[in-house]
C-alpha cells in the first residue's frame, strides 16, 4: 500500500507540471516591456506573381497571433468575389476559402489593411499589405500610388473603377480594385489591367465600399489615369480628403423658452450668414396673426440651434408655426421654405444679456497690433444702436483707439482697430452693459473691461526660397499650412520669378503646398465625386516645416514634379 501510495504522489505530481506547463504555453509572459511591435506578413500562398492558380484557397502567415475578428475585417480582394469566404486559422496562419471557382485569365490582388491588431497588445499593422496572383498565364502589371493626406490617414479605402460606357458612380457602385493606406498614408493599386481609372480615397465608416456622403470623407482625383501595355506605372496620384455634405438642411423644431424667445434646432449646422431676422415669420394659425422676429442669433446654443427674439406673444391655446424662407448648411445646400410646429410659452423673460465668450480671450497676452479683430459673443441679443454708444477703446494710458464695429447676427460683434496698434503695449476694451438691453428690457448695470497686450513683434518666423518645374499659367499658389491649428493658414500667389517670401508667420509646425488654381478663385477646390468634377491639382513639400520664433528658414526649394 506505502508503494502504490508513493506512485500516486508521483503520478499527481507529474500531471501537475503538465497542466502547470500547458497553462503557462497559452499566457502571455508577465512583467517586462509592453508590448509595441506590428504584426506582419511573413509570406503568403500563392507568392506574389504566382500565374496560373488553380486552388481554392489562399493562406496567409503572420509573425504575431492575430484577433481573427479584425483580420475578418481587414481583407479585400479585388476584383471582388461573389459570396461568402471562410477561414480556417492554425496558429499565426488563415486558410481563405473562396466560395466556387475564380474566374479564368484574371489577376487577383488580395489586400489586408491595417485594421489588422495582433492578440497581444492589439497593435495594429503599420502599413497595409496586397499580393497579386492571375488565374492565367499573366499577371497585369498596372501600378497606381501616392498618398492621401488626412489628419488620420491610416485605413482610407481606395476604390479604383476602370472607365466603360457607364457613368462612374460611388455612390451606387463597388469599386473594380480596391487597397487601403498605410500609418503614413501612402497607398499602392496593384494588378490593374490596362484601361483608364478613377480614383477615389475613401473614408469608409461602413466598410460597405460604397461612398456615403453623410458620414464619409472622399479625395477627389484631379484627373483619370490611363495605364497602357508599355506604360503600366503611375506615381504621386495625392489626395486631399475632405467631408461632403449634399443633404438639405431641415428646421425641425421650434419651442419658447419664454414669451420672448423662440429656440429653433436644425437638422445640422447651418451658415451663420442665414441668422437674420428676416429670413422667419412666426404665424399664428388660429387667429392667422404673423409675426416678424426682431432679432436673430446664435448665441450660447448648441450646434444646429440658433434664437429668435420677439416683443409679440400668443395665446398658449393656440397653434402656431414658424417659417424659415431660407435656410443654407455649411456646404452650401439650401433649403427654401421649411416650417415646424412652434411650442408656446407665455413664460416672462427675466435674465440679462452677457458675455459668454471673447475671442481672443480676455487677458490675452498674444493678440497681434496688425489686423487683429476682438469678438464677443453675448447670450442674447440687443440694440446694436444702443449698444454702440456703451463701447471704448484705449490703451491703459486712457489715449482713445478709433475703430469699426461689425455685427456677425444680433448677439455677436467684433471690434477692429482702424490702424495698427503698438507692439508689447497693454489695451482696454470697456463695454457699459447698461447700453446692451435685450428686447424685454432687461440688462446688466456694470461695466465689462476687456483687457489684452499685443505681441512684441519679434516672436515671428518666416520661410523664403524658389518654387521649381511649375507652370506659371495655371496659376499656382502656396500654401503654408499649420498642422495643430486649423485656423492659421497663410496663402500666396507665385510670383513670376518664381521665388516666395512668407513673413510674420507665428511659430509651430507647418504643411507646405503648392496648387493650380485652375477657376482662379484663390482656394483649392476639392471636386466632386458625382457628378464628377476634378479636383485642383496639388503638390506638398516632402518635409513638415518646424518654424522656430525669431529664425527664418531661407533658400528652400520646392520642386513640382508634374508627369
Amino acid at each position: 500500500m506505502a508503494e502504490l501510495s508513493k506512485k500516486k504522489v508521483k503520478f499527481l505530481f507529474l500531471l501537475t507540471a503538465v497542466l502547470l506547463t500547458g497553462c503557462a504555453n497559452q499566457l502571455p509572459p508577465g512583467g517586462g516591456a509592453v508590448d509595441l511591435v506590428p504584426p506582419v506578413i511573413e509570406s503568403t500562398y500563392p507568392k506574389n506573381g504566382t500565374t496560373n492558380f488553380k486552388d481554392n484557397y489562399i493562406e496567409i502567415d503572420f509573425s504575431k497571433f492575430i484577433v481573427h475578428s479584425t483580420f475578418n475585417d481587414a481583407l479585400f480582394i479585388s476584383p471582388a468575389i461573389s459570396g461568402q469566404t471562410e477561414y480556417d486559422w492554425t496558429n499565426k496562419s488563415v486558410k481563405v476559402y473562396f466560395p466556387g471557382k475564380l474566374k479564368q485569365n484574371v489577376t487577383y490582388v488580395v489586400s489586408v489593411g491595417t485594421g489588422v491588431q495582433d492578440y497581444n497588445n492589439h497593435n495594429h499593422m503599420s502599413q497595409s499589405y496586397s499580393f497579386a496572383f492571375s488565374t492565367g498565364s499573366k499577371i497585369d502589371r498596372g501600378n497606381i500610388s501616392g498618398k492621401v493626406f488626412a489628419d488620420k490617414p491610416s485605413g482610407i479605402m481606395m476604390f479604383a473603377y476602370l472607365k466603360g460606357d457607364s457613368a462612374i458612380n460611388p455612390l451606387k457602385y463597388k469599386p473594380d480594385y480596391i487597397s487601403q493606406t498605410g500609418n503614413g498614408g501612402e497607398y499602392k493599386l496593384l494588378g490593374l489591367k490596362s484601361g483608364e481609372y478613377r480614383i477615389f480615397a475613401v473614408r469608409d465608416q461602413y466598410m460597405d465600399l460604397i461612398y456615403q456622403p453623410e458620414q464619409d470623407e472622399i479625395g477627389i482625383p484631379f484627373q483619370d489615369i490611363i495605364l497602357t501595355d508599355k506604360d503600366t506605372l503611375y506615381s504621386g496620384l495625392n489626395f486631399f480628403v475632405s467631408k461632403f455634405d449634399t443633404v438639405k438642411p431641415r428646421l425641425i423644431n421650434a419651442v419658447m423658452t419664454d414669451r420672448n424667445h423662440v429656440l429653433l434646432k436644425y437638422s445640422e449646422e447651418i451658415d451663420t450668414s442665414t441668422i437674420k431676422p428676416s429670413n422667419f415669420i412666426l404665424i399664428d394659425s388660429t387667429s392667422g396673426k404673423t409675426v416678424k422676429p426682431i432679432y436673430a442669433f446664435k448665441g450660447n446654443t448648441k450646434t444646429g440651434e440658433m434664437v429668435l427674439a420677439v416683443d409679440s406673444t400668443f395665446p398658449v391655446k393656440d397653434e402656431a408655426f414658424v417659417l424659415a424662407k431660407y435656410i443654407k448648411d455649411l456646404f452650401g445646400n439650401v433649403f427654401r421654405s421649411d416650417n415646424t410646429a412652434l411650442t408656446l410659452s407665455e413664460k416672462a423673460d427675466t435674465t440679462k444679456p452677457g458675455i459668454f465668450k471673447t475671442l481672443p480671450p480676455n487677458g490675452s497676452s498674444d493678440a497681434d497690433f496688425i489686423d487683429q479683430s476682438f469678438t464677443f459673443y453675448f447670450n442674447d441679443a440687443f440694440d446694436s444702436l444702443s449698444a454702440k454708444k456703451g463701447i471704448s477703446f484705449t490703451d491703459t494710458a486712457g489715449s482713445s483707439v478709433p475703430y469699426r464695429l461689425h455685427f456677425i447676427d444680433d448677439a455677436t460683434f467684433t471690434v477692429k482697430p482702424d490702424h495698427q496698434l503698438k507692439p508689447n503695449n497693454y489695451y482696454l476694451i470697456k463695454l457699459n452693459l447698461s447700453y446692451f438691453k435685450d428686447i424685454a428690457g432687461n440688462k446688466y448695470d456694470s461695466l465689462y473691461q476687456y483687457k489684452f497686450k499685443t505681441i512684441n513683434g519679434l516672436d515671428f518666423t518666416g520661410i523664403s526660397g524658389k518654387l521649381t518645374g511649375t507652370d506659371l499659367s495655371n496659376e499656382p499658389v502656396l500654401v503654408l499650412e499649420n498642422l495643430t491649428s486649423e485656423k492659421i493658414i497663410y496663402k500666396q500667389p507665385v510670383a513670376n520669378n518664381l521665388d516666395f517670401v512668407f513673413k510674420r508667420v507665428l511659430p509651430g509646425k507647418y504643411r507646405f503646398w503648392c496648387f493650380y488654381d485652375k477657376n482662379g478663385n484663390g482656394e483649392y477646390d476639392y471636386g466632386k465625386a458625382f457628378p464628377y468634377i476634378p479636383s485642383e491639382r496639388f503638390w506638398v513639400y516632402p518635409d513638415t516645416l518646424n518654424l522656430k520664433a525669431r529664425w527664418t528658414q531661407t533658400n528652400l526649394v520646392f520642386g513640382i514634379k508634374s508627369r
